[in-house]
């Protein structure tokens, strides 16, 4: 499932063109678009062709609380229209140019394409760069699933649990600038919230018929086993409790020290069965995690580029046991062990499976939000160390695409997802208003 938003459509015109077929045109797009899932219509239902139906149908869409409008040029017309609708409604819009009828004999019959560019250069003008624009017979789905991103985002409620993890100041946040740029506040909460947390025998016993069911889990002690149950539920109750979207979580130094073992785990458990949980306090690059499942990318997870072969043009997406188990390649032993933190770093160990992926990364730095988009190839691997990893050759050559994430201060955490999204993604940056590193 995706994101549900709520779109308004319109459709403009002019007498002085076939405003009759593009009303017949109008109808079957309209049954099209109601056939879109995880999308509820406002549908201004008559042509808009004076300057008083665009106030009609701009109150229609702003009483109705939309979060975004597609204003389809049926034919050309009147340029107060699209500015109209702009002026009331103040939201992201799709510009939608129907395709050019055959000639019949007579005139040019839409002209809507002329339409649209005069619609996209008074915006321009006006100073709106937030607008897409398509031309042909279907709506453009990535301009929805940008959309969806965007509304996604603005309604999170995500948690930092602690702080970012010790050192990582590139992780750090201005909460303050994120609600300006963004439109969400962090609820902050601290470690203690869930060391402390008293969980149910039930809980506690279900979440173990699980891990064993996923892990092999021979190497650990009984104790450490309980732990790792205890914590997931732990956390299980808290996010639901909170009804958070996401949750960035501190999960080292003190975890090990004082809770006993650290959350990756528990963490990779939660995470497979759709628990957005961001690791080292990483607020963006969970918000990021957000925003990739909002279009329908299953389990998102943060990784690093950890080890690069210039020679063999390939990374290591490695993180120290925390994706999510159900990216499991199906061959490898999949495990949990304690390979660090004295014993007490229980993480999951596998190789994630094979696939296309994309990397993304909503990051700011020096006063700006920037969105990383990268693409490539997760590849087939032994299990060579422990943790969780990919070896992935990207549509870049390793070597640049390393200099390009250093050169421009990307943080070392990066979203990866198995699937095509970029476009939403490059589509909601300019709806923002963000600079794109691709």
């Amino acid at each position: 499932m995706k994101q549900f938003i709520k779109l308004g459509v319109l459709c403009l015109a002019r007498k002085t063109f076939d405003h009759r077929a593009a009303l017949d045109i109008y109808q079957k797009r309209k049954e099209e678009l109601k056939a879109i899932a995880d999308v509820e219509w406002v549908i201004c239902e008559p042509l808009v062709i004076e300057v008083e139906d665009a106030e009609v149908a701009a109150n229609q869409l702003d009483s109705s609380q939309v979060d975004g409008v597609i204003i389809i040029s049926g034919t050309f017309h009147l340029g107060h229209l699209a500015l109209t609708i702009d002026k009331i409604v103040a939201k992201p819009i799709l510009l939608w140019a129907f395709n050019e009828l055959p000639y019949d004999g007579g005139k040019i019959r839409l002209n809507a394409v002329c339409g649209l560019n005069l619609n996209a250069s008074n915006l321009y003008k006006s100073g709106n760069d937030t607008y897409h624009t398509i031309i042909g017979d279907s709506v453009d789905h990535d301009w929805i699933d940008a959309i969806r991103i965007k509304a996604a985002v603005e309604h999170a409620r995500l948690g930092l649990l602690g702080h970012h993890a010790h050192g990582f100041f590139n992780l750090g946040i201005d909460e303050l600038r994120l609600f300006k740029d963004l439109g969400i506040l962090i609820d902050q909460y601290p470690l203690a919230a869930i060391w402390d947390r008293k969980v149910s025998d039930t809980t506690i016993n279900q979440c173990l018929e699980d891990i064993k069911e996923q892990f092999d889990v021979s190497t650990l002690s009984k104790d450490t086993l309980e732990k790792v149950a205890r914590l997931t539920g732990s956390m299980k109750d808290f996010v639901d409790e909170h009804k958070l979207t996401g949750l960035a979580i501190r999960c080292w130094p003190e975890f090990a020290e004082r809770y006993g073992i650290s959350p990756c785990a528990a963490m990779s458990v939660l995470q497979s069965q759709g628990y957005i949980l961001g690791c080292e306090g990483d607020v963006e690059g969970t918000l990021t995690m957000i925003a990739a499942k909002a279009i329908g990318a299953q389990t998102p997870f943060l990784a690093d580029l950890s080890q690069v072969n210039v020679e063999e043009n390939y990374a290591l997406m490695w993180h120290c046991g925390v994706a999510p188990c159900n990216l499991w390649d199906g061959s490898c032993n999949c495990s949990l062990d304690t390979y660090f933190a004295g014993g007490k770093g229980v993480t999951a160990d596998f190789v994630l499976k094979a696939g296309p992926i994309n990397c993304f990364r909503m990051d700011s730095a020096r006063g700006k939000t920037r969105v990383y988009m990268a693409a490539g190839e997760a590849l087939h691997m032994e299990k060579l160390l422990r943790g969780t990893y990919a070896k992935v050759r990207f549509e870049k050559h390793i070597e640049q695409a390393l200099n390009q994430v250093i050169d421009t201060g990307v943080a070392h955490h990066v979203v990866m997802v198995y699937g095509e999204f970029r476009k939403p993604f490059d589509i909601y940056s300019k709806i923002m208003g963000f600079e794109t590193i691709k």
